[in-house]
C-alpha cells in the first residue's frame, strides 16, 4: 500500500452546505477546495456579513447622533467622526479577507470616532474568531488601554467617567469571549471530524491487515497441500519416464497414484479458491486434517515408493486439540515432502509422542541420500511457514542437518 492510500480522504457532506461557514466547509467538503484562492462565501456567510454590516451601520448612526449632540465636540470634528465611521462600516466587508489588518486599522478609527464603534467591535469579534489568541490579546489590550484616554478627552455627557469606561471594557471583553467561544467550537468540530477520519482509516487498515493475514494463511495451506501432492506426481512421472519398460503392474500402480494425486490436488485447489472467493473460514469444505490422519499420510507416501516408518506413541490421537493436531500433520507432511525431494530412496522415520500436560513432540528424520542428487529448486517458504505455525500455537520448531548429512525436523507443540 502506498503512503497516499493511508491518508483518510474527506467524505463529501450529505446535508445542506449553505448552513456552514466557508472556513469549515473547505475543511469538510473537498469539492469546494480551490487551491490558492479563498473559499466562496456560503449562504450563511452572506447572511452573517449583511447582518454585521447593518449592525455596524446602525451603531454608527446612533454614534453619529450622539456625537452631534455632544457639546464637547465641535461641528467640524463631528463631520470628521462621521466620515471615519462611514469608511469603517464599508471596511466591514473586508473582515473575512484581512481580519487582523482590519482590526489593527480600526484601533485609531475607534479612538477618534464614535460612529466607527460598531465597526470596531465587529472587527475585534472577527479577529477572535479567525486568528489565534495572541493577536486578539494585543489588539484587544490596546483597545482597552485607549478607552480611559478616549473618555478623558471626550467625556460622555450622560454617563460618569468610570461607568462609561467600565461599560466599554466589559463590552469589549464580552465580544472577545464570544469570538473565542465560536473559534473553540469550530476547532472542536474539526477535531471531531479528524478523529472520525482517523477511525475510518484505522478500521480500513485493520480490515486490510485481516485480509492479508487470511491470504497468508491460505497461501501456507496451499503450499503445504499442493507441494505434497505435486511431489507425488513428480516422483511417479519421473519413474515412468526413466523406466518405460517397467512391468505392466508397476506402470498401472504409478498411473493410479498420479491420477489420485492429481484429483486430490485439484480438489484442494478448488477448496482454496472457494475460500478466496467467498471469504469463508478455513473450516469450509472438507474437514481439515488432524493428527488422526497421519496414518493416511504415511500410507500415501509408502504407495508413492517411499520407505517410511511411523512410531506413534499417542494413545488417543483424537483427543489432541484440533489446532495442535493440524499443525503436527502439516509438519509431518512438509518433512515427508522435503525428504522425497532432497533424499529420494532414503528411509524416513516419523516419530510422535506426547500426552496431555506434557505436550506433543514430533520428529521427521532422514539419512543422507545415496549418490549424487540433482539440485531441486525451492524457496524455503515451507519451513518458514511451519516455524510460524508452531510459534503461533505456543510451540517451537527446529530443523537442520544431523549426523553425517541427514536432515531432521523436531517440533514441540503444547497439549494442555
Amino acid at each position: 500500500m502506498s503512503a497516499d492510500e493511508n491518508v483518510a480522504v474527506p467524505q463529501p457532506l450529505s446535508g445542506p452546505r449553505w448552513l456552514l461557514p466557508s472556513a469549515l466547509l473547505a475543511e469538510f467538503d473537498p469539492d469546494t477546495d480551490r487551491p490558492g484562492r479563498r473559499p466562496r462565501r456560503t449562504g450563511r456567510d452572506w447572511i452573517v456579513d449583511f447582518s454585521a454590516f447593518f449592525l455596524a451601520v446602525g451603531v454608527g448612526l446612533l454614534g453619529a447622533d450622539a456625537v452631534s449632540d455632544n457639546p464637547n465636540v465641535s461641528h467640524d470634528f463631528a463631520v470628521l467622526d462621521q466620515w471615519i465611521g462611514a469608511l469603517a462600516c464599508a471596511a466591514v466587508w473586508l473582515r473575512r479577507r484581512w481580519p487582523l489588518g482590519l482590526a489593527v486599522a480600526t484601533i485609531p478609527a475607534g479612538a477618534f470616532s464614535d460612529t466607527a464603534g460598531g465597526a470596531c467591535m465587529i472587527a475585534l469579534f472577527t479577529l477572535a474568531v479567525h486568528r489565534p489568541f495572541r493577536y486578539v490579546a494585543w489588539v484587544g489590550g490596546i483597545s482597552m488601554a485607549l478607552v480611559p484616554i478616549y473618555y478623558r478627552l471626550r467625556p460622555d455627557p450622560d454617563l460618569p467617567y468610570v461607568v462609561a469606561v467600565a461599560i466599554f471594557v466589559l463590552l469589549t471583553a464580552a465580544l472577545v469571549g464570544w469570538g473565542l467561544l465560536v473559534r473553540a467550537k469550530r476547532h472542536l468540530m474539526l477535531s471531531l471530524r479528524d478523529r472520525a477520519r482517523r477511525a475510518e482509516t484505522e478500521a480500513r487498515l485493520r480490515a486490510e491487515q485481516a485480509q492479508r493475514l487470511a491470504r497468508e494463511a491460505i497461501a501456507r495451506e496451499m503450499h503445504d497441500v499442493l507441494a505434497h501432492r505435486l511431489t507425488l506426481l513428480s516422483v511417479h512421472a519421473g519413474a515412468l519416464e526413466f523406466r518405460p519398460d517397467a512391468p505392466r503392474e508397476e506402470v498401472a500402480r504409478a498411473a493410479g497414484v498420479i491420477r489420485e494425486s492429481a484429483h486430490e490436488a485439484l480438489q484442494d485447489l478448488r477448496e482454496i479458491i472457494g475460500v478466496l472467493r467467498t471469504g469463508d473460514s478455513d473450516d469450509a469444505g472438507r474437514p481439515q486434517p488432524t493428527l488422526a490422519a497421519l496414518d493416511v499420510l504415511v500410507a500415501e507416501s509408502r504407495e508413492a515408493g517411499m520407505k517410511v516408518t511411523l512410531d506413534s506413541r499417542v494413545t488417543d490421537p483424537g483427543a489432541v486439540p484440533a489446532s495442535v493436531g493440524r499443525t503436527a500433520y502439516r509438519i509431518a507432511q512438509e518433512g515427508l515432502t522435503n525428504a522425497r525431494k532432497h533424499a529420494p530412496g532414503a528411509e524416513v522415520s516419523v516419530s510422535v509422542t506426547g500426552a496431555p500436560g506434557e505436550g506433543l513432540t514430533l520428529s521427521v528424520r532422514n539419512p543422507p541420500p545415496e549418490g549424487e542428487i540433482p539440485h531441486v529448486p525451492g524457496s524455503g517458504q515451507g519451513l518458514i511457514g511451519l516455524t510460524e505455525r508452531a510459534t503461533l500455537t505456543g510451540g517451537r520448531l527446529e530443523h537442520g542437518v544431523e549426523g553425517e548429512g541427514g536432515f531432521g525436523l523436531r517440533a514441540w507443540l503444547p497439549w494442555a
